[in-house]
């Protein structure tokens, strides 16, 4: 019980959404659940929104959780939140801060100049929030039942892409001779080889061969994913990448103005909505 007589006054919720998970693949004591299913979104705390601006934090999610947790107190703890309601969530806490209309500025490169046009927010949200996540592959051989990564794995994941990706770039690095060039670029295959096998073994919670029992171990789920065929990896990784996408903010398609298609413009143009501090939280 809160004694402080300005409580009643405290920011209450802005609007209540449905997650795309449905508050599945939740681990015990990370959401507190509701009956409906409709989850209260608040809007950000000045503190919030400054911690959105934090660039360190931003890079390592540490300023995700804390929005999301401030935000959304039904969840305890946001890094262990399915990756497939970032987002969503994302996109309501922004309209349950700013509203449902956003302006994007874009620069159009054939007739360079920039514009501006406007996103309805809450037809996006409502997009990411319709489809269900199809947690079973069945293959003529073997099921598997899958969960999206957490947002702890899925964290990891992108930061070690984007160094991976760092690294493989200093390939090109004149000052290498050849043969350094080719152990760099060879270590750097393997190491990013490894990362796509992390990523399919940590979405991967179950396998079952007819007439067998189901494993669940995650060790010998990876092992056998290190030896099984590769029709078999590449089957779970497509349904994995398909899954992911339904719940990924798809890029704003608008249509440019007739003076500007009559300079040279492109008749309609794809404009990517991104998550970071410059455009969406502020």
């Amino acid at each position: 019980m809160n004694d402080n007589p300005l409580a009643k006054h405290f920011r209450q919720p802005k609007l209540y959404i449905q997650f795309p998970s449905k508050g599945n693949f939740y681990p015990d004591g990370s959401l507190e659940e509701t009956e409906t299913g409709d989850y209260p979104i608040f809007a950000m705390t000045a503190k919030d929104e400054l911690t959105m601006k934090t660039p360190d934090a931003l890079l390592n999610g540490q300023a995700t959780v804390s929005v999301i947790q401030s935000c959304v107190p039904n969840i305890k703890n946001a890094w262990h939140l399915p990756s497939i309601d970032v987002d969503a969530i994302l996109i309501a806490i922004r309209i349950a801060t700013y509203g449902e209309k956003m302006d994007l500025t874009f620069n159009i490169k054939e007739i360079d100049e920039e514009r501006t046009f406007e996103v309805d927010l809450r037809s996006v949200l409502d997009q990411l929030t319709s489809e269900p996540y199809e947690n079973i592959i069945d293959t003529d051989t073997v099921r598997f039942e899958v969960s999206p990564l957490s947002y702890k794995y899925f964290t990891q994941i992108a930061m070690k892409s984007f160094e991976e990706q760092r690294l493989f770039a200093s390939v090109n690095d004149d000052s290498l001779t050849d043969e350094e060039k080719l152990s760099k670029f060879n270590e750097s295959f393997s190491r990013i080889t490894d990362l796509n096998i992390f990523n399919v073994t940590k979405s991967v919670i179950a396998v079952q061969f007819p007439g067998e029992d189901t494993v669940t171990h995650a060790g010998h789920i990876v092992e056998f994913f290190n030896n099984t065929d590769k029709s078999i990896y590449s089957t779970v990784i497509e349904h994995l990448d398909r899954e992911r996408d339904k719940f990924t903010v798809k890029p704003f398609k608008v249509t440019l103005p007739q003076e500007d298609i009559e300079r040279g413009a492109p008749e309609e143009i794809l404009i990517p909505i991104t998550f970071d501090q410059s455009n969406f939280f502020a």
